[in-house]
């Protein structure tokens, strides 16, 4: 008899309240599709790794695994490093089935959620500022794969045209421009009296923090301007009915990819030496090491390694791999 099981893949992350929210996340998603056996596991930093996910589903007797991942886009990690891992454990084991969702992406439901972060920010901001007198900045993590990173472009517009912002400003935490805190010093020159900060991240952690601090740090040396931090996705309701939205799709047998802009697919400009270039995993050097818990030291940072992520074309680019 066959046996379907769920794994939730997340990207994993030094800070231990990001990996608190994800396991709660987790926790919830578990408890929604009751039909699975579902663990969860983590691509870097953090454990279980992804190999272990798979190999405790295995032990569990699945035949066929629903690996989906609990990212926003699909850079680097989406794209190559979470197929690898499960590509390389479908070859040693042909009797199971491993079927790859895709990341989360641009969906009315997130949008949603999104607005409702903004909207309980500005319940907490100080009254009589108009939206026309407010600048709405939306921060992505940044990658090096300029589709993920105009899918942030594209959630700014969405929000800010829709919601009514007299300006609409993007930056990243790192790897793509603007940084915040260069984003934050050209926006308060604009003349605008309030600037909401709205991390597009699903958890906590190292980054998020960081673009709090930086956004904290503007608010002091602008004291004429207010400045109001919203808050991340979280296990917002809605993020949480994406998700199994995304699972279904991949039961269904019709998860899909829009690689039409994929770097390794496609001549993007200024990337067009990566398209064809080899699958092979990027992350192995923090795969497990431990969250700063684990450790009990802050690093100060999150391990940008985001940097040229290859993927084969040689499977036809198929992020929703059948085995």
């Amino acid at each position: 008899m066959s046996k379907t099981a769920l794994l939730i893949c997340g990207h994993g992350s030094r800070d231990t309240d990001a990996i608190a929210q994800f396991e709660a996340m987790a926790a919830r998603v578990r408890d929604r599709l009751p039909a699975y056996p579902v663990t969860h596991a983590f691509l870097e930093f953090a454990r279980p790794i992804i190999r272990d996910g798979l190999e405790t589903l295995k032990r569990q007797g699945a035949t066929r695994i629903l690996a989906q991942p609990a990212m926003l886009f699909a850079a680097g990690h989406v794209k190559n490093d979470l197929p690898w891992e499960i590509n390389s454990f479908a070859a040693e084991n042909p009797d199971i089935r491993v079927d790859y969702g895709r990341d989360l992406a641009i969906d009315l439901k997130l949008l949603e959620a999104a607005r409702e972060r903004i909207e309980a920010s500005e319940a907490r901001a100080r009254p009589g500022v108009e939206r026309a007198d407010t600048v709405l900045l939306v921060v992505g993590r940044g990658t090096n794969d300029p589709d993920a990173n105009s899918n942030v472009a594209k959630v700014a517009r969405m929000l800010g045209e829709g919601m009514g912002y007299g300006w609409t400003a993007i930056a990243y935490s790192g790897v793509a421009h603007p940084r915040v805190d260069a984003a934050l010093a050209r926006i308060v020159r604009l003349g605008f009296r309030r600037i909401i900060v709205f991390p597009y991240f699903l958890f906590t952690g190292v980054l998020v923090k960081r673009i709090y601090d930086q956004t904290d740090a503007a608010a002091a040396m602008h004291r004429d301007i207010e400045f109001v931090k919203a808050g991340y996705l979280n296990d917002h309701p809605l993020v949480l009915e994406a998700f199994v939205e995304r699972v279904g799709e991949i039961d269904a047998g019709v998860a899909a990819m829009n690689c039409q802009l994929c770097k390794y697919r496609a001549q993007i400009i200024g990337y067009e030496a990566d398209v064809g270039a080899a699958q092979a995993g990027h992350h192995l050097h923090v795969r497990g090491i431990g969250t700063d818990g684990d450790h009990g030291h802050d690093h100060g940072h999150d391990h940008h390694h985001d940097h040229d992520h290859s993927h084969d074309h040689g499977h036809g680019h198929s992020h929703a791999r059948k085995r």
